[in-house]
């Protein structure tokens, strides 16, 4: 029995595990690399391993970094089924035909500056092919097949599973596999992205008792969040003083699955409590817009307090709209002050965020309000870093808004709450691999992990194939 790394391996995105035993070999996520230039070349290279071999795929949850290369995987051979919880499927109906619209987006960019400026050096003739279409993620969608929580199944020969609730986003997964082979027991676990506990809507991570394997997250291996309550007195401050005091505008880019859905959570409780008033929030992400809609069709997945005050109408609540169509999203760019404008991708790499952007971000008197994690290399992340300027449309913008960043929002689980789920398991697992982290960060969780509960730990790299 071995797992491959094929992603996610000393880096965040492009989460992909292959198993082999000798009956069945399996996938664990087949996820996107997200970033700059070279992680779009990544997705476009062939798998490192026989897709018609596959016997079926096990996905934790549905963000792209996880599952976006699901339709390249049927297109390129992948035939058999894909196991996820049903929250999963819903949302994956909405997020993968968006992916593969993007990806035709793209390629219709590329293919108009290619024929406007030629084959220069350092343009990519596959990028005006997309990696795949809406069609192509409409048909991926067929093989999925939903699985209940804590309910185990048998999805292969000598192979058993259970989902396990990873609070993350809606859906999200731990996945326990017991392995079966040539009289060996192997039982491996595997984390997903696992949510940080205590924070609203979602329950918190299930705690496991044993594993012989276990690949855990360290998206945040190195460092505390900030306290919750800081944190909103934090969001508090950002958004009175932007929209009452330097009367401009609140932009968010904000992941269009958990954290569009956070946001508007957190907006509906503050202005409750009267410490937010007057608010006028935009939603303009037609996948963040169906997924909020999917989102209150689980309402059984949520914790409380979110049942609570989402369940709860009254009077007292922000005015919310919901963007239809381009022309209402585009009308968004006149509004000079009074607005919080919450749009797609998290990271500023796609989507409607990087119009808002070109719109807002050169007065002082607007907000950046960032509120996730944001990969090295993304556009997010050089804001974050400090950027005097950024490249959009075609045209150098100055960097005149405020740029602040929120640190307590996260749906990651941070170092405290990631060794309190290691801590759940009775004894030390026989492997401990750190993955799904920026190299420093992992290599430096796995020295916490060795030195505060003495297991042995190993940071994998990609391509690495490894004896369970």
């Amino acid at each position: 029995m071995k797992i491959t790394f094929v992603g996610a391996a000393r880096e965040v995105t492009g989460s992909c595990y292959l198993v082999e035993t000798s009956q069945v070999r399996f996938l664990v996520d087949c996820g996107m690399h997200q970033g700059a230039r070279p992680a779009e070349q990544r997705n476009r290279h062939p798998f490192p391993f026989d897709v018609r071999a596959v016997d079926f795929v096990l996905l934790t949850h549905a963000h792209i970094d996880h599952s976006g290369l699901l339709p390249k995987l049927k297109l390129d051979g992948y035939a058999g089924p894909i196991h996820a919880t049903a929250a999963t499927n819903d949302l994956l109906r909405v997020m993968l035909p968006d992916s593969g619209h993007l990806q035709e987006v793209e390629a219709e960019h590329a293919a108009y500056h290619r024929s406007r400026h030629g084959n220069s050096h350092d343009q990519d003739p596959e990028a005006t092919v997309p990696l795949y279409t809406v069609q192509d993620a409409l048909a991926c969608l067929g093989q999925m097949r939903a699985v209940e929580y804590d309910k185990p199944f048998s999805p292969g020969a000598g192979v058993r599973c259970t989902f396990r609730d990873a609070g993350h986003i809606l859906g999200s997964s731990i996945i326990e596999i017991w392995l079966s082979d040539g009289g060996q027991q192997r039982k491996l676990v595997f984390s997903g992205d696992l949510g940080q506990p205590g924070r609203p809507i979602l329950r918190d991570p299930e705690l496991i008792a044993d594993a012989d394997v276990v690949l855990v997250e360290s998206t945040y291996g190195n460092r505390a969040h900030r306290n919750l309550a800081a944190t909103l007195d934090e969001l508090v401050g950002a958004v009175n003083h932007t929209l009452h005091e330097k009367n401009g505008n609140v932009i968010v880019p904000a992941f269009a699955v958990g954290r569009t859905q956070e946001l508007i959570y957190y907006f509906v409780r503050l202005t409750r409590e009267h410490r937010l008033h007057g608010l006028n929030v935009y939603v303009d992400s037609p996948m963040a817009t169906a997924a909020t809609q999917i989102t209150m069709r689980h309402m059984e997945l949520f914790d409380q307090e979110a049942k609570e005050v989402l369940g709860h109408r009254s009077g007292d609540s922000p005015k919310l709209h919901f963007t239809e169509g381009v022309q209402e999203s585009k009308a968004l760019n006149d509004i000079r002050s009074g607005a919080i404008i919450i749009s797609a991708g998290g990271m500023c790499e796609g989507g409607r965020i990087r119009h808002h952007l070109r719109y807002n971000i050169g007065s002082p008197q607007n907000t950046i309000l960032i509120t996730g994690f944001q990969a090295q290399g993304t556009l997010g992340r050089r804001l974050v870093d400090g950027a005097k300027s950024i490249h959009l449309f075609g045209t150098e913008i100055p960097v005149r808004a405020e740029i602040f960043t929120l640190g307590g929002f996260s749906a990651h689980a941070d170092q405290p709450a990631l060794l309190h789920w290691l801590r759940g398991f009775r004894k030390p697992p026989r492997q401990t691999f750190i993955v799904h982290g920026e190299e420093e960060i992992a290599l430096e969780f796995a020295r916490t992990v060795g030195t505060q509960l003495g297991w042995p730990v190993h940071v994998p790299s990609v391509g690495e194939s490894i004896e369970i």
